[in-house]
């Protein structure tokens, strides 16, 4: 058949598929036109969550490592100012982040190579566009740390002239910053990455089987090799900072126990997670083999705390004791509050869920306190609680026979207080939360625990009374019922409301500002009063970033540990 007997439509379809634009047809064709569909319209929010979500992060790690006092620039400080919050536990955690990211590549990696041996594919293939993006995010990263400092100065730069002045300066002057030495070039060298990396991908994709899941490889060699860059380039920095420090001291006459205390400390956290894994190893085997790997797990576990105990107090001591006592008066408080407020929720919403009379409003009136203003419930709260002999509730202790207390102006810790009322001695080690903080543990209670009874509500609403009838017919009462039906059933929405109490609690700052009084002493000052105070009343800038990086970790590990211990007690069904 002469070529003229071909339809004009299947000739053009001959010519697209011997195109660059055969990558969109097919089926696979298919899928890449939906994803991108999807990235065109998911672009906007992609762009406004990185301006407006991770630029202010990276921000705060690019201005924590600038030193100065009332300037937005400073001077490059590299540790310094985590060395003044924490001392030389900056560069254990430096170190240990650095391992981390290693972990994180090996599991990529180990991923990859599972997935690949199961599916009988050559992951390896898609090695350099995954390096190549890699490397794009890195140069992406890194541009910036180079591009922050011109672009800072140009405020400064624009002070003494008119309006209009800095309307026709202001394009110069970024013009002058994105000229800087390493800037532009960093740029252009990471969208050259990019672009090589989305052609490398694209061309083995039309040359690859559709069965082989190019994407996922891509991805996880991505993040494998972005992770060991930065744990080199972690390493590198710590032990260059480390060398400075020694050189610092050398020069006064000094003497540092930086190596001593990084091992010491690394090797008592080591400890600790040998203990967990022995025990959790412990889980799988007989009964004899058990109780020998428990019993190792605890000795491990006493051995890795006393390392620690011998080796932190140190360090500690050597750090900022506003940031430290700070960061102590936040763990009282998530430890006071949170499960306090999650029992309660559920005993409340257990009992709103029985068929009583009223329940509607009564359900209502436990969440109006989720919903009253948090500023101005927190400034009544500071009315009743006062340490005044007039205050509200003074006067109702004094109404029943009792002393007034100090209350929001009570600075000594509450085991002391009770100490003292029994004739007892409290070690200061033991002596508790201030009664300050108390209050302040109180209000928490009393504005979230409506918020968690109504998730409970929720999870009730979602189970089966089947299960509670066929229990009943089995003989199981109403105790038996709870544990053995409501609690597993609601543990989806008790492992959510842990991690989200956990976060918002360690974030705690807006009522404890306002119930904060000068006679407390600085005793309810949770972390994020102690970064406020660095960046509002003592213009520390880059020292108030630093302190939010390491609030940041602090959260993220907790997180990550009741993550850890929570996820495999959650039952879904």
């Amino acid at each position: 058949m002469s070529d003229s007997a071909i339809p004009s439509q299947t000739k053009t379809e001959t010519q697209t598929k011997q195109t660059g634009l055969a990558i969109f047809s097919g089926r696979r064709g298919l899928k890449r036109r939906e994803a991108l569909l999807a990235y065109l319209f998911l672009s906007p929010a992609i762009i406004i969550i990185g301006l407006f979500g991770l630029f202010p992060l990276i921000f705060s790690a690019y201005q924590s490592t600038r030193a100065g006092l009332n300037n937005v620039v400073g001077r490059p400080d590299g540790l310094g100012q985590y060395i003044r919050a924490i001392d030389n536990l900056a560069y254990v955690l430096a170190f240990w982040l650095a391992i981390f990211f290693v972990v994180v590549a090996v599991r990529q990696i180990n991923e990859l190579l599972a997935t690949s041996r199961a599916k009988d594919e050559n992951p390896w293939r898609w090695l350099l566009p995954g390096t190549l993006i890699a490397v794009g995010l890195g140069l992406m990263l890194w541009l910036v740390f180079v591009f922050m400092p011109g672009l800072l100065e140009i405020g400064e730069q624009l002070v003494g002239f008119t309006a209009e002045e800095r309307n026709e300066l202001f394009p110069q002057f970024l013009r002058d910053a994105w000229q800087a030495p390493g800037v532009s070039s960093t740029f252009y060298y990471s969208l050259l990455a990019f672009i090589l990396g989305g052609a490398a991908y694209f061309y083995l994709q039309r040359n690859t089987p559709a069965t082989i899941r190019d994407s996922f490889y891509t991805g996880k060699l991505a993040t494998a090799v972005f992770m060991v860059v930065a744990a080199v380039a972690i390493t590198w920095f710590t032990f260059t900072e480390i060398q400075l420090a020694y050189a610092e001291a050398l020069e006064e006459g000094e003497s540092l126990a930086i190596w001593a205390q990084m091992v010491t400390i690394s090797a008592g956290f080591v400890l600790l997670l040998f203990s967990w894994l022995v025990w959790r190893t412990a889980a799988h085997r007989d009964s004899n083999l058990e109780t020998g790997l428990r019993f190792l797990a605890g000795i491990l576990l006493m051995i890795g705390g006393w390392v620690l105990i011998s080796e932190l107090p140190a360090v500690i001591a050597e750090g900022d004791s506003d940031w430290w006592i700070g960061l102590r008066t936040t763990i009282f408080y998530v430890a006071g509050a949170l499960p306090a407020e999650l029992f309660l929720g559920l005993v409340l919403a257990t009992m709103l869920y029985q068929d009583i009379k009223a329940k509607g409003l009564l359900r209502m009136i436990y969440f109006l306190p989720y919903i009253t203003p948090a500023v101005g419930a927190a400034a009544v709260f500071k009315v009743l609680f006062s340490g005044n002999p007039t205050g509200t509730i003074n006067v109702l202790l004094t109404s029943i026979g009792l002393q007034p207390l100090g209350w929001l102006n009570e600075p000594n810790g509450i085991n002391q207080l009770i100490g003292d009322a029994l004739n007892f001695g409290v070690p200061e080690w033991a002596e508790g939360p201030s009664l300050a903080l108390v209050v302040a543990i109180i209000f928490g209670i009393w504005k979230y625990t409506g918020y968690n009874v109504v998730f409970f509500l929720a999870g009730l609403g979602n189970i089966s009374r089947e299960y509670y009838e066929a229990a009943s017919m089995d003989g199981a009462g109403r105790w038996a019922q709870f544990r053995h039906i409501t609690l597993p059933l609601l543990s989806p929405i008790t492992y959510f409301l842990t991690i989200f109490g956990v976060i918002g609690a360690f974030k705690a700052f807006n009522t404890i500002f306002v119930l904060r009084t000068r006679a407390a002493l600085g005793t309810m000052d949770t972390a994020s009063l102690v970064i406020f105070d660095a960046f509002n009343r003592d213009t520390r800038i880059g020292y108030a970033a630093a302190l939010g990086i390491i609030l940041l970790l602090v959260i993220l590990s907790a997180t990550a540990v009741l993550d850890r211990i929570a996820k495999g007690r959650v039952f879904y069904g």
